[in-house]
Parts: C-alpha cells; structure tokens; sequence
C-alpha cells in the first residue's frame, strides 16, 4: 500500500469517479506536473498579498487615533491583537478541517452545538446565581470549564456516536445539531422567565469582546492553541488523503478511523479555546475557509491552513478596528463578522444551488 504522505502528493490532481488507486495515480502525476508551477508562483503571490495585507492591518489598527499616547494605547492594543490572533487561527483552524472531514465546505464546527452550548452554561449561571455572583466568578476558572465542559461533551458524543464509515461521521452531525437545537431551546426558555435587568447584563456576555482580555487567559489560550496547530500541520498529509474520499483513504492506508477520531478531537479542543476565550462568532470560519480555498486553488492543507489563518486575523483586526473607530462600540465584533459572513453564506448557498 502506499503510505498516507506518499498518497497526499496527488491529493491537487481532479480524480475521476470510480477510477482506480492506479488509475488516481496515473491521473494525477500529469496534472502536477503540468501545473505545478503556475500553481507554486500563483501561492508566492497569495502568501505575499496576505502578508502585506496582514502588515497592513496591525499598523492601522495600532496606530489609529493614538495622539501620542503610545505607553497607555499601545499595549493595551498589542493585547487585543493577540487575543484576536488566537481565536481568529483557532477557528480558521478548525473549521478547514472540519470541512474536510465532512466533505462539505457550508458546514462549520459550530453546527455541533458548540456555541449552543457555550449560551446554555452562561445562560445557566446567571439564571441561577443571578448576574452579580456569575460576574465575581474568576475567570480563569470560568475558562476552565466552558472548555473542559466543551471538550467533555466532544468526546462523549465522538465515543458514543462516531462509528465505522461516513455514515457514523454525518450520524454524529445530526447528533450535534439536535443537541445545539435542545440547548437552544433551553437557553430560549430561561431567557423567557429571566428577570429584564439580569438578561441585559447577561447579553453583554454572551456577544464575543476583544476589549477586556485577560493577560492569564491569553497564554494559556496560546500554549493549547499551539498544541492545536501542532496536530493540525502534523497530520496535514492525512487531511490531504481524506480529500480523496473514505474508500481511497483506505486503500492508500490511512487509518481512517483513528484519523477522523483524533482530527475531531482537535477541532473540539480549538473551538472550545476560541469560544471559551471571548465567545461564539458563527460564520468567521466559514468565511475565511471559502476564502482561503478560492485565493490558494490547491487541496493542500498545509497552505489552506496558513491561508485561512492570516485571513482570519485579517478580518478579526479590521472588523475591531471599525468597531472601535467607526462605529464607535455601537454593536459587537461578532455582529460585523456575522453579517459579512451571512452574506456570504448566501452567496455560497446560491452557487451550489446553480451548480
């Protein structure tokens, strides 16, 4: 059989249906061969743009409206930066990955309930402790168990419910949008008997905010996120063969169920970092992913995933730079981020409609 990183060099090659292991391969040579270098000066121009893009944006951001202020202005925003280039590459992350192993590029990780989720607990807490007491909660250990209570419900929904073959995969999908429709309900129910003031100081919480980060919460954020990317670029070469479908996955000699297994762990553990750090924001993933595939042409992980990356911390910092000095705080990141991104969803769901 040939080896999973063997079979991730034909993963950029258009595979007939129903061909062959050999057949896949005698297509795919030619094609690489022949496009192989349009295709590595078409990603130099890429990562270059979104470098200087990228430059572009932290300088604006960190220089607008300073006046000269630059030992107060100047780290505070250092910081927001950070925090917003942990949740921008945690969910960029996830979601390409994501979208791989479902073979769907409309479908995002919070479709699993995640977000549900994080809004249940918040929701819970206020409605039983009341807005003050959930307030003095310390929120290193608020952190801590959104995202181990995230993970915790990750894996006992992988265990019980992931089983062999796509139809396991998809089976847990509709598992997760239930369970994101039952906590929505619940949410929905609390909400309802709430007491007016206690929801208003509850919906400051549930929108995602850059602007009160905690220094504390931001490294750990970084070291788990870092773990997250470690696996994500280490098994990138079996990301490339899942592109190929489960059958040939197989053939080629993937593990295919550990691999998926271990993949949606991954991504259970980016998203819970991302949510648990500042809240849900539904459709960044979503929209960075689909940007990322359309700029880079390539079924390459490796660039997919540092494509969506810097578009993620693109949007994220030029999102926040507008809210704070156009809008002038009226409204919420994820607002700007969800409308962007509903758009474009649409969009999307117009063209598969077409195609």
């Amino acid at each position: 059989m040939r080896p999973p990183k063997a079979a991730a060099r034909i993963a950029d090659a258009p595979v007939t249906p129903g061909a062959s292991v050999a057949q896949v391969t005698d297509q795919a040579e030619p094609a690489r061969a022949s496009a192989g270098r349009p295709l590595e000066r078409r990603l130099v121009l890429v990562f270059v743009s979104l470098g200087a893009l990228l430059t572009g944006s932290l300088a604006l951001y960190l220089t607008w409206g300073v006046d000269g202020h630059w030992d107060f202005a100047l780290p505070r925003r250092l910081e927001q930066v950070a925090a917003l280039a942990i949740v921008g590459v945690a969910i960029a992350v996830s979601t390409v990955i994501f979208q791989t192993l479902t073979q769907n590029r409309i479908l995002t990780p919070s479709i699993m309930g995640f977000d549900a989720l994080y809004v249940l607990l918040a929701t819970t807490l206020v409605f039983v402790l009341g807005s003050t007491v959930a307030e003095s909660i310390d929120p290193l250990l608020m952190f801590g168990v959104n995202a181990g209570l995230m993970m915790g419900a990750a894996t006992l929904l992988f265990k019980a419910v992931l089983g062999d073959g796509t139809r396991g995969l998809y089976t847990m999908v509709l598992v997760g949008v239930i369970a994101g429709t039952f906590f929505g309900s619940l949410t929905s129910f609390m909400f309802r008997v709430m007491d007016p003031n206690e929801f208003d100081r509850l919906m400051d919480q549930l929108f995602a905010s850059f602007n009160a980060i905690d220094t504390e919460l931001l490294g750990i954020s970084a070291v788990l996120l870092g773990a997250g990317i470690l696996v994500a670029y280490r098994m990138a070469p079996r990301l490339d063969v899942l592109t190929l479908g489960r059958e040939r996955a197989i053939t080629l000699g993937l593990d295919y169920d550990r691999t998926v297994t271990a993949l949606l762990l991954a991504v259970a553990g980016l998203v819970s970092v991302s949510t648990a750090l500042v809240g849900p924001i539904t459709f960044l993933g979503l929209l960075v992913a689909n940007l990322a595939y359309q700029l880079t042409r390539t079924h390459r992980h490796v660039v997919n995933l540092t494509a969506a990356g810097l578009l993620a911390i693109v949007a994220l910092v030029l999102g926040q730079a507008l809210l704070a000095h156009v809008l002038h705080f009226q409204g919420t990141l994820s607002s700007i981020i969800n409308v962007v991104g509903g758009v474009y969803f649409i969009a999307l769901l117009l063209k598969e409609a077409r195609a």
